[in-house]
């Protein structure tokens, strides 16, 4: 009997002491969540308007077929005009194989305009006409912005490779370099800048020596 008053005596000392252990630490939570909530409300949260850029890429297809149109200044015979077409194959991003066919028609040397004697060529043996093999490098592929909202993709690339020109009656090897700009309007079609050096060697004047052709075209190319 005794041993249960002493238990009931110790009981009635400790309630206290639990109820006030209880009471702080409901307190201290109750002060840890207006903490929690007034900081939430301190952070500030910005409202960004993001706008959205489209952007066209190339084609998953690597193979591309374009024409052209330009001047090609063939030397001693005049600057005229020429078209031609080109096939590209696309290696990498930044390397592609390029074949092209272009053909121009030459006019009156000076010579032949002073002289007032017979003409050197005929009107077929005018006809300039090549193909070459090339490998081209994409050196700077980026993006041209035509607003604030219209972002295309764009290369400016360099050139080079061999073929042949038929021109005064003769087939002549030719080497090719130059630079070009790539613009793509749709991730199917682009638009072409490119002038090109065309050099091969020429006795039709008498001495045998090394012409420099110059070539600029602008053109439209398709991807498939």
């Amino acid at each position: 009997m005794e041993g249960r008053l002493r238990i009931l005596l110790l009981s009635a000392l400790c309630m206290p002491c639990l109820w006030s252990a209880a009471a702080l630490a409901a307190e201290d939570s109750t002060d840890q969540v207006a903490e929690q909530q007034v900081a939430e409300q301190q952070v500030i949260q910005p409202q960004i308007d993001r706008r959205e850029v489209g952007i066209d890429e190339i084609d998953s297809e690597d193979f591309e077929v374009s024409v052209f149109g330009g001047l090609f200044s063939a030397e001693d015979f005049g600057t005229n005009a020429v078209i031609g077409a080109r096939v590209a194959y696309h290696v990498t991003e930044g390397i592609f194989f390029e074949a092209t066919y272009g053909r121009s028609t030459t006019t009156e040397t000076s010579y032949e305009r002073l002289s007032g004697g017979a003409p050197l060529l005929t009107d077929e043996e005018r006809i300039l006409s090549y193909y070459n093999v090339s490998l081209g490098y994409n050196l700077l592929p980026g993006e041209t912005f035509v607003s604030r909202n219209w972002a295309f993709r764009s290369a400016l690339y360099v050139i080079g490779g061999a073929g042949s020109t038929t021109f005064a009656g003769d087939d002549r090897f030719t080497i090719n370099f130059g630079v070009g700009y790539r613009f793509l309007a749709t991730d199917w079609l682009a638009i072409h800048l490119d002038m090109r050096d065309h050099v091969f060697d020429i006795d039709l004047l008498g001495d045998n020596k090394t012409v420099h052709n110059l070539e600029t075209t602008a053109g439209l190319s398709i991807f498939f």
